[in-house]
């Protein structure tokens, strides 16, 4: 797995999915991916969980993808099991975009892809994550191209993704 450091890509980058299995993030090769830090009990999750599974749909047969990974670095809000985790994604909002294995997104265990996202786009408070639903716009390349709060809408996000696909 490549070091945040010599990467130049999200497609670098090998994480692990909800079952703990390996996946090469190269496999999104040619995709516009939205990368979200994502948690069941924060005071954002039903806005953007409603808002992202209302965005995949709509564009996911034009190359666009959503990469969920649970974090429960803020508040202690996303507490539960990959398995309930998923469960609460899927079940309760239908969620058909991928949902991967909990991770850091800061501090010293900070996940290798989070510390690429950071490092390609520094946010308005600097590098840190700082809350859960922060979203890393990635080109069909893997670069990072923009990086949102979490009080953006997914559904504003909409304009951006359209002119990367």
């Amino acid at each position: 797995m490549a070091a945040a450091s010599s990467a130049t890509s999200v497609h670098d980058f090998t994480v692990k999915d909800a079952s703990g299995k390996d996946v090469d993030l190269s496999v999104y090769k040619g995709k516009v991916l939205l990368i979200v830090n994502v948690a069941s009990q924060c005071g954002l999750t039903n806005s953007n969980y409603t808002e992202l599974s209302q965005l995949y749909p709509k564009y996911k047969d034009q190359g666009f993808e959503i990469l969920a990974f649970p974090c429960n670095q803020f508040g202690g809000q996303e507490p539960g099991t990959n398995d309930e985790i998923v469960q609460f994604a899927c079940t309760r909002f239908k969620a058909e975009y991928p949902i991967f294995d909990k991770v850091d997104v800061n501090g010293n265990n900070v996940s290798p892809l989070y510390k690429f996202l950071k490092s390609s786009k520094g946010g308005f408070f600097g590098d840190s994550i700082k809350w859960n639903f922060s979203k890393f716009l990635v080109d069909k390349e893997g670069h990072v191209v923009d990086r949102y709060a979490p009080t953006t809408s997914p559904m504003s996000i909409e304009k951006d993704i359209k002119k990367l696909l």
